[in-house]
């Protein structure tokens, strides 16, 4: 809301419909309540006639310039990979975890079930074919293309809010429409332009609130002021249920709600102070209730759609995952007693069962792997045993056995000394003074299994029960140990470390499983563990039963919003096509989406409007410094109307601008231009607005007297907006293209689109002969490189295909660990050289990464012949989320995959960590090393 005094004249259509009876607030006179003087009636509803055939014809162009050539291309593009794939796991009822709420994943889900989609195709790889098995993909896109399309008639009709002439308003919207960015990512299958759209009508919505608001409190609390209050609420509740972006939204409307109401306050002839408190509390449940509601809703539709387990179960806790079908537990004996076996499952990584296999680890002291494991697995079954065999009529008892047929049985209480026996193997877990092979850290132990069958053990298979009675559940849980209830720590007699796991994930000779460690001082949610599954062969049908408790929607709401803003956060490898906020307003990089057929997509704006609507935000920040410096010392600028409106119009759009950029600078996650998609709505919105003032509104620039020059202007500046478009259309469409037309367009050094993937002449494109010579045709799924490590280490004994566990499928960005020995010129020797060098000279141990090329058969290809551009996948939804290959994966014959939990990172003690993950130049390594969507 403007400040107390400030006027304008509304709307500059002569039409008497635009203000009520004729008349507006005038600026005579001194004001005697909250009004802003001279605002005239901008209600969207009383436009004349022509203004809807206008909005109509735009809304017509936008449809023609969003859909045209929608089929194209005919494969997978970048992010579909993620939201496509999401659909089918809806329409399969499939549980996973993404990091953006569900609202625009639903709406895709739907468009494409509506279309005859049954959720069969996968969307694993960036250049999968649609066509061959009949996908709907068309359909899908279509549902964010006509979002593309709604925000051009809302773009028009916020203009018209503000007061801005027909001219501004179609000018506003054809910028819109010719903006290649927001073009490409409305024309696939992604989220940002729901996103954008929904953020549109909430800055709609919200100005034709205020416009409502500043005319006094004559249309206080009227049904147009309900109206548009209430949109302002489902509008914001919409943009969050999209993407967390909306939570900028809500700043923006949230502060300008402040203002409102600060000025309400200091109104005491006309709003007293009941009036006041109903105001706000109007504002409360429209802003807040309505928005909070919407939002949980989603959610809500979100649990019963997806009611089968999925990839994601491992993101939630036990409760959490017992909800799903087939994954409730049997009740389970709530004792422990010696001789019982039982799972293990870690608290804070949120389900990871303490596990071992038949594989040893390839450094340290070479002896059995204990991992992390998120899947229920016979190799997850330990035995607790005393730290002595029990006494026999004929002395003490041998064999893992020996507390079988002991009764009454021995509960284990706090302070106990056990050691734990892994059934298969005949080991027994280990903890000794020796570095882990991942966590090379001080503070960090190695934790084996150690032994073979009818070996007694050493004293470092002994732990101490050391229950946590503030986490544990019940007054027998804190002194004995109770299946799910008890939250204990296993403290290593020997060395006093804590039993520990951390989101560090083992090589593949660990099956990129989850590293567990003893740590010496290790962090509490990390050290903390429980037991799941529980039995023994005395304890009978009557004995005392447990199971989790099952939660109720507010608990898996909540738990699901933790799980999310912790991958949200936790996203911050670096990725080939990320840029960071100070480059998005200069339009210094874009995003390559595709490139098969010696055609391209890359994400680009127009370059046009983006510089110009950022000189709009830096002429009114220039602006506002003067302004506060003439007030300073004295000038009375703030008494012009004229001065004071573009203060509060364009204050409030550069405002919206402000909110939707700065946030970003503050996040250490992976980043990418179309993040700064709804401020770029916002900043096109304060650069449409600054023409109409200096055309139409301010005195003294000549403009206001001279119409016609400065309609003129508006279609000079369109036309080149216009020509900028068609220069880089054929990137937003993936249309043929020449390489000298390419590199003409090439205005930026850093805009990385590869102008020699296409042909040197339009005519190839018709050419099967060209198609099949070109420097990046292909007619398969499109290739990617594959990381391959050589290093010089030592090889995991046993063998990865061994039945006690299930190797991983080779992925395509998979590190190959191989040892090459080369001559101080960096020659290669083989094995002959190496032995007859071997003993009068020493190697040293080099560390070097090198890539190769391979295609779809696994075939090596020569480095010319994979030349082809293909974008590697977008990060948001990737790296902490695996997607289950080719099978069922589940309790049964569960296979050997990463654990996908998230933890908490110790920051202090896992820095070594962290910049082991790191490359020898301490910059991240790409994500594309090892990513969900270029897995074959």
């Amino acid at each position: 809301m403007a400040p107390k005094g400030a006027t304008h004249s509304g709307s500059r259509d002569k039409s008497p419909s635009r203000i009520p009876n004729g008349k507006s607030k005038s600026s005579k006179g001194k004001k005697s309540d909250y009004s802003s003087d001279g605002v005239s009636d901008n209600d969207i509803f009383l436009l004349p006639g022509s203004d809807f055939q206008i909005l109509g014809f735009l809304t017509v162009l936008a449809a023609a310039v969003r859909l045209f050539r929608i089929y194209q291309p005919s494969s997978v593009v970048f992010d579909e990979v993620h939201f496509g794939g999401f659909a089918s796991k809806y329409i399969k009822g499939k549980f996973f975890m993404d990091v953006h709420p569900p609202l625009a994943k639903m709406l895709l889900t739907l468009a494409g079930w509506l279309a005859g989609f049954d959720g069969g195709f996968d969307f694993k790889e960036i250049g999968k074919d649609y066509t061959a098995p009949g996908v709907p993909y068309v359909a899908m896109r279509l549902l964010p293309a006509i979002f593309g399309v709604l925000t051009i008639p809302t773009m028009f009709l916020t203009l018209k809010a503000t007061g801005c002439r027909t001219i501004t308003a179609c000018l506003g919207a054809s910028l819109l429409i010719f903006e290649n960015g927001l073009l490409t990512q409305s024309r696939l299958i992604l989220l940002d332009s729901p996103l954008i759209t929904f953020t549109a009508f909430t800055a709609l919505a919200w100005i034709s609130f205020t416009n409502q608001h500043e005319q006094g409190p004559e249309k206080a609390f009227e049904p147009t002021w309900w109206f548009w209050l209430v949109a302002t609420g489902l509008g914001l509740g919409a943009t969050v249920s999209v993407k967390w972006v909306g939570l900028f939204t809500i700043a923006w409307v949230g502060s300008l709600t402040a203002l409102q109401l600060w000025v309400l306050l200091g109104d005491t002839r006309t709003v007293t102070l009941r009036l006041w408190t109903k105001h706000l509390l109007a504002r409360t449940f429209c802003l807040i209730v309505i928005p909070a509601t919407f939002y949980m809703s989603m959610f809500a539709i979100h649990f019963l759609c997806l009611v089968n387990p999925g990839d994601g179960d491992g993101f939630m806790s036990s409760e959490f995952q017992a909800t799903l079908n087939s994954k409730s537990m049997q009740d389970v004996p709530a004792d422990v007693a010696l001789g019982s076996r039982v799972s293990i499952r870690h608290h804070n990584t949120q389900g990871g069962y303490l596990h071992s296999h038949n594989h040893m680890y390839p450094a340290g002291s070479h002896q059995q792997q204990i991992t992390l494991y998120p899947h229920k697995d016979e190799n997850n079954v330990f035995l607790l045993e005393n730290q002595t065999q029990p006494e026999g009529p004929n002395g003490p008892v041998t064999g893992f056995k020996a507390w079988d047929k002991f009764y009454p049985l021995t509960y284990i209480e706090n302070g106990a000394t056990l050691k734990l026996y892994h059934v298969t193997t005949d080991r027994r877990l280990h903890s000794h003074d020796v570095r882990p092979p991942v966590t090379e850290a001080e503070w960090q132990n190695e934790v084996t299994a150690y032994g073979y069958e009818g070996f007694e053990g050493d004293a470092n298979d002994l732990f101490r029960v050391d229950i946590v009675k503030s986490m544990s559940d019940g007054v027998e849980a804190k002194q004995r140990l109770r299946t799910i209830q008890t939250k204990f720590k296993l403290i290593h007699i020997m060395t006093g470390c804590v039993l520990f796991s951390h989101k560090v994930k083992l090589p593949d000779w660990g099956f990129e499983q989850q590293e567990v460690t003893c740590a010496k001082g290790g962090t509490l949610p990390n050290s903390v563990w429980y037991i799941e599954a529980n039995e023994h062969p005395m304890l009978g049908a009557d004995t005392e039963k447990v199971n989790y408790r099952k939660p109720g929607f507010f608990s898996k709401f909540w738990e699901l919003q933790k799980v999310m803003w912790k991958t949200n956060a936790g996203l911050v490898d670096s990725h080939a096509w990320d840029s960071r906020p100070p480059s998005w307003p200069v339009l210094r990089r874009g995003i390559n989406f595709w490139g098969k057929d010696n055609r391209q997509i890359y994400l680009i704006g127009n370059p046009v409007v983006w510089w110009s609507s950022t000189l709009a935000i830096a002429i009114y920040v220039a602006f506002k410094g003067l302004a506060i410096l003439r007030w300073q010392r004295g000038y009375n600028d703030y008494k012009l109307e004229t001065f004071k409106r573009f203060d509060y119009e364009i204050g409030t759009s550069v405002l919206g601008w402000a909110f939707h950029y700065f946030p970003f600078f503050l996040m250490q996650r992976q980043l990418f231009l179309h993040h700064y998609f709804p401020a770029l709505y916002f900043a096109i919105l304060a650069l449409s607005q600054t023409y109409d003032f200096t055309s139409n509104r301010i005195k003294g620039l000549g403009l206001r007297e001279r119409p016609l020059v400065g309609k003129a202007g508006a279609m000079v500046f369109l036309g080149f907006t216009v020509v900028a478009f068609g220069m880089y259309a054929p990137l937003s469409y993936g249309n043929p293209w020449t390489q000298s037309a390419c590199k003409k367009v090439k205005l930026i050094g850093t805009w990385d689109f590869d102008c020699n993937l296409f042909h040197t002449d339009l005519s190839q494109y018709g050419s099967p002969s060209a198609s099949a010579n070109g420097a990046a045709a292909t007619s398969g799924p499109p290739m990617v490189p594959a990381q391959k490590n050589d290093k010089a280490v030592q090889k995991p004994l046993g063998s990865p295909d061994d039945a006690s566990v299930t190797p991983q499928h080779k992925k395509a960005g998979d590190r190959e660990l191989k040892v090459r020995y080369k001559d101080n010129e960096g020659n290669e020797l083989n094995e002959a050289q190496v032995a007859e060098l071997s003993d009068n000279v020493s190697f040293e141990t080099l560390y070097e990464t090198s890539t190769r090329y391979l295609d779809a058969a696994g075939n090596e290809l020569p480095p010319d012949a994979a030349a082809e551009s293909v974008a590697p996948p977008h990060p948001d939804v990737e790296g902490r989320n695996p997607e289950t290959l080719d099978g069922a994966i589940g309790d049964e014959g569960a296979r050997e995959q990463p654990a996908t939990a998230d933890a908490d990172v110790d920051v202090d003690k896992e820095q070594s960590v962290v910049k082991g993950e790191m490359g020898n130049d301490g910059k991240p390594r790409p994500a594309s090393e090892a990513n969900e969507a270029t897995k074959l």
